[in-house]
C-alpha cells in the first residue's frame, strides 16, 4: 500500500459549518477573499496618502508638535461637544444654582459679610491701618533724611581743610613725578657730544 496525499483545502471545504451548504460556504469564502483584497488595497492607498500628507507638512514647515497640538485641540473640541460633556456641564450648573440658592449658603454668605463689615469697622482694624500708614511714611522720611545727611557729609568733607591739604599733597607729588620724568629724559639726550671729547686735565705739572 502507498500513502495518498490529502488536500487540506479540499478537506476543509468538505467539512462545512453546520447550517451552511457547500454552495453557501463557497460564496462566503469568495466574498471574504474580495473583502481582504479590498482591505489590502485600502491600506496601500492609506500609506500613500500618509506619505503625501507628510511631504505637504514638511513643505509647509509644520512640525510633529504642531500636529500634536492640532490633534489635542480637535480632541478637546470633540469632548466639549459630546453629549456626556454637555450633560455633565448642565448637571454642574444645576448643582451650583441649588447650592447658591440654598438657605445654608445664603446664611453663611450673610454671616461672612457681617463679620467682614464688623472687622473693617472695628477700632483695632482702624488703628492697625493707621499704624501701618504712619510706619510707611516714617520709613520714607527716614530714608530721605539718610540720603540728605550722606550728601551733606560728603560736601563738608570735601570742603574741609584736611581734604584740601590732601588734594594739595597729591598735586605736589604728581608734579614732582612728572618733573622727574622730564629731567630724566633730558639727561638721557644731553651728553650726546660728550663722548667725542675727553675731559681736559687742568692739573698743574
Amino acid at each position: 500500500m502507498t500513502d495518498v496525499p490529502v488536500d487540506s483545502a479540499a478537506s476543509a471545504r468538505t467539512s462545512a459549518p453546520e447550517g451552511l451548504t457547500l454552495a453557501e460556504e463557497e460564496e462566503l469564502r469568495s466574498e471574504l477573499a474580495k473583502v481582504e483584497e479590498e482591505i489590502g488595497t485600502l491600506r496601500q492607498v492609506l500609506a500613500a496618502k500618509e506619505r503625501h500628507c507628510g511631504e505637504l507638512k514638511r513643505k509647509l514647515g509644520l512640525t510633529p508638535l504642531d500636529g500634536l497640538k492640532q490633534n489635542l485641540s480637535k480632541s478637546w473640541h470633540d469632548v466639549q461637544v459630546s453629549n456626556a460633556y454637555v450633560k455633565t456641564s448642565e448637571k454642574l450648573g444645576e448643582w451650583n444654582d441649588k447650592v447658591t440658592q440654598s438657605d445654608l449658603y445664603l446664611s453663611a454668605s450673610s454671616t461672612l459679610e457681617d463679620w467682614n463689615e464688623k472687622l473693617t469697622q472695628s477700632e483695632a482694624y482702624k488703628k492697625t491701618q493707621e499704624t501701618l500708614s504712619q510706619a510707611g511714611q516714617k520709613t520714607s522720611a527716614a530714608l530721605s533724611n539718610v540720603g540728605s545727611v550722606i550728601s551733606r557729609k560728603l560736601g563738608d568733607m570735601r570742603n574741609s581743610a584736611t581734604f584740601k591739604s590732601f588734594e594739595d599733597r597729591v598735586g605736589t607729588i604728581k608734579s614732582r613725578v612728572v618733573g622727574s620724568r622730564e629731567n630724566s629724559t633730558d639727561g638721557l639726550h644731553s651728553p650726546s657730544g660728550a663722548g667725542d671729547k675727553p675731559p681736559q686735565d687742568n692739573a698743574p705739572f
